[in-house]
């Protein structure tokens, strides 16, 4: 089973996203409480699909993360995943523990990425570095299909409108489409727009918030 072919419960969802230290207005805003809890069991049951030194260890603690949501916003139309990187401990039991920290990518309810460093040893499939942002997963199969498709960079802003330096940073994950841009891109593939979304991770239709 793929790693990132699964699907995050609410209770996971609802842990990813706890961020108690939340302030705004220079007023502190402690949200409800949730259980973080059912972080270990989730955390464990993608670390026994990854290759790694010990899989009889468990994550035995963790930390509230700071969840950041990673979002263009084009027209009003936002097409976020969020990213956090949650702190703990994994080991035998006991005091022989080693620090971990989890770096969940996720969309809805979709988990995108997962990626673990254990210790100064990083576990699982990523392209950047353990603490740093994962380009978006759209990058990797956009570029494909245009260099299959034998369209260069300049092309596709003609066609979509849309400026070099937008195409570059789809291209190298650093911006996500939103629905009026995958509307454009699958125009200009020669695909359905419906295909396009799912490959982007966006149903066409705002997001609610997380």
């Amino acid at each position: 089973m793929e790693i990132a072919d699964r699907t995050l419960s609410s209770d996971v969802i609802a842990a990813l996203t706890y961020w108690p230290g939340v302030i705004w207005g220079g007023q502190k805003y402690p949200p409800d409480p949730v259980d973080l809890t059912v972080l270990p069991p989730f955390f464990n049951a993608l670390l026994a699909d990854l290759p790694w030194w010990n899989g009889d260890w468990k994550v035995s603690h963790v930390e509230p993360g700071r969840p950041l949501e990673i979002a263009s916003d084009h027209h009003g139309h936002p097409s976020p995943f969020t990213e956090v990187s949650v702190p703990g401990l994994v080991g035998p039991g006991g005091d022989q523990s080693l620090p971990f920290v989890a770096k969940v990518g996720f969309a809805g309810d979709r988990l995108i990425r997962f990626q673990a460093k254990i210790d100064d040893v990083v576990l699982g499939p990523a392209v950047a570095p353990a603490g740093r942002l994962e380009p978006h997963p759209f990058a990797r199969i956009l570029t494909g299909l245009m260099d299959l498709r034998g369209i260069p960079v300049p092309r596709m802003a003609r066609e979509t409108a849309r400026s070099r330096s937008t195409i570059l940073m789809l291209r190298s994950g650093h911006h996500n489409p939103d629905p009026l841009m995958v509307r454009e891109i699958a125009e200009a593939l020669g695909l359905s727009e419906a295909d396009v979304g799912v490959i982007a991770g966006v149903d066409g239709h705002p997001p609610t918030a997380v």
